[in-house]
C-alpha cells in the first residue's frame, strides 16, 4: 500500500505536513473528503467510517453527507430466514451501549442487502420488543418509529439505539410516523398521525402538541423546497407548519383530464430533485406502466401532470404502506438504471420495473411476480439509509 507521504492526491503545498504523518489515521480531512465523494455504495461508506476514529470523525464533519442519499442507493432491510441470520456478518457490533441491558439478549436478525455492492448480504439487529410489543408506524432518517397503546419508540435501524418519547395522548390506531430532521438536530420533531389527529413531539421536550385533522389521517410527510408537504389518505395535499404552532394548509389541486383519482392504489410522494412526484405503488406483469405524476405548482390550482419518464432518476419502493420511497440520481454511477422503480419484497430481494412498462425481474424473482404494498403492523422489507448519512456535520 502506498505510504501517506507519497499520496498523489495530496498537493505539493501540504506535502511537508503529510510527510510527517505516522499512518492513514493521520490523513487530513481534505483528502478524506475526496475519498468519501468517490464512494459508490452504502457498504463502502460504512466501511470507511468504521476504519478508525479519525475517519469516522471526518465523515461526520463532511458537510455534504446527507447529499449521499441521492447519489447512492439505500440499503434493503429484509427479515432473515430461519437459517440465514447467524451466518451473515454484522454491520455493527451485536451489543450496542445505547440499547437497554434487558434488550441486548432479545435481538431480531434482519438481512441487509446493498444493490450497489454485488448484492452483498449483511445483517443488522433490532431489539425484539420493537416487533413483539409495538406496531410499525414508519421509518425516517435511519430509524423505525413504533407505537402501541400510547407508548412510542424511535429505534436506530442498524445500532438498535432507542429514544422513548413521552406517552402519546392517544392510545390506539397509529397510521404514520416521521422525523422532520435527524434526532441530533436541535429542531427535530417526531410527527405521529392517528385517524383524527396529528401529534407533534419536539425531540427532547416533555409533551406532545395535537392538531385535529380536517379530513382524516396524514399518510405521509416529505420535505420539499424548504417546506414540509403532507398528504392524507384521500391524496389531499397540504403544507405543514411546525411553529409557532402545528398547522396544515391545503393546497388546491386538480387532475389532468385523463386522470381519475380512483385509479391510484396506495400512491406515495417522492421528491426527485426539484420535482414532487406521486407514484402508484402497484405493479403486475400484465399491468400497464406504473402511474407517476408531477405536481405543477406554477398554476392555481396546482395540477398533477403525468410523467412519462424519470429521466436520470430511479425510485426505490418499500414493501408496505408506511415505508417511504427514495429517489436516486444517476444510478448508472453504481451500476443501476435510470427511469426504473426498484421494488422491495418480503419473500425475495427486489424487482425492477421500468416506468415505460418494461419489467426486468431480478434473478430470484418468481415468474408470476405480483407486487403490491401492504399495510401491516410489523415492518416488512424496506429501503433505508443509515442514520449517520443524515448527520450533515452535526
Amino acid at each position: 500500500m502506498q505510504s501517506p507521504s507519497r499520496l498523489s492526491v495530496v498537493s505539493t503545498s501540504i506535502n511537508p505536513v503529510v510527510s510527517g504523518l505516522q499512518g492513514w489515521a493521520d490523513l487530513p480531512d481534505g483528502p478524506l473528503y475526496s475519498i468519501v465523494a468517490l464512494l459508490g455504495s452504502s457498504i463502502d461508506i460504512l466501511a470507511f467510517a468504521a476504519t478508525c476514529h479519525s475517519w469516522r470523525a471526518a465523515f461526520s464533519s463532511y458537510r455534504s453527507a446527507s447529499n449521499l442519499c441521492t447519489l447512492i442507493p439505500p440499503l434493503l432491510i429484509r427479515p432473515a430466514g430461519p437459517n440465514q441470520g447467524s451466518s451473515l456478518p454484522s454491520i455493527f457490533s451485536e451489543k450496542c451501549s445505547s440499547v437497554p441491558e434487558n434488550s441486548r439478549y432479545m435481538l431480531r436478525i434482519r438481512k441487509v442487502i446493498d444493490v450497489a455492492s454485488n448484492n452483498s448480504a449483511l445483517r443488522c439487529q433490532i431489539p425484539q420488543e420493537t416487533f413483539e410489543n409495538m406496531h410499525f408506524a414508519g421509518s425516517s432518517h435511519g430509524h423505525l418509529i413504533c407505537c402501541y397503546r400510547g407508548d412510542c419508540l424511535v429505534v436506530d435501524v442498524f445500532t438498535g439505539a432507542m429514544v422513548s418519547p413521552p406517552r402519546l395522548p392517544f392510545s390506539d390506531g397509529y397510521y404514520g410516523g416521521t422525523l422532520t430532521a435527524p434526532l441530533t438536530s436541535p429542531n427535530s420533531h417526531l410527527l405521529v398521525s392517528t385517524q383524527s389527529s396529528l401529534f407533534d413531539w419536539p425531540v427532547g421536550s416533555d409533551s406532545w402538541q395535537e392538531l385535529q385533522l380536517p379530513h382524516g389521517w396524514i399518510f405521509q410527510i416529505v420535505p420539499f423546497n424548504g417546506q414540509f408537504i403532507a398528504m392524507d389518505h384521500d391524496m389531499r395535499i397540504y403544507t405543514l407548519r411546525l411553529a409557532p404552532r402545528l398547522g396544515l394548509r391545503e393546497i388546491p389541486t386538480e387532475w389532468c383530464s385523463e386522470i381519475e383519482p380512483e385509479s391510484f392504489v396506495q400512491a406515495w410522494l417522492v421528491v426527485c430533485g426539484d420535482d414532487l412526484l406521486m407514484v402508484d405503488h402497484f405493479v403486475h406483469l400484465s399491468s400497464e406502466d406504473p402511474v407517476c405524476h408531477r405536481l405543477d405548482m406554477s398554476t392555481e390550482p396546482a395540477k398533477w401532470v403525468k410523467v412519462k419518464t424519470l429521466d436520470n432518476w430511479a425510485i426505490f419502493v418499500g414493501g408496505d404502506e408506511l415505508s417511504p420511497p427514495f429517489a436516486c440520481v444517476r444510478p448508472e454511477r453504481w451500476g443501476g438504471t435510470s427511469n426504473n422503480l426498484y421494488y422491495a419484497h418480503h419473500s425475495q430481494p427486489w424487482s425492477v420495473h421500468e416506468l415505460r412498462g418494461h419489467v426486468d425481474l431480478a434473478p430470484t424473482s418468481h415468474p408470476n411476480f405480483n407486487w403490491r404494498k401492504r399495510f401491516v403492523p410489523t415492518a416488512m422489507a424496506m429501503w433505508v439509509y443509515p442514520s449517520m448519512f443524515y448527520s450533515d456535520g452535526r
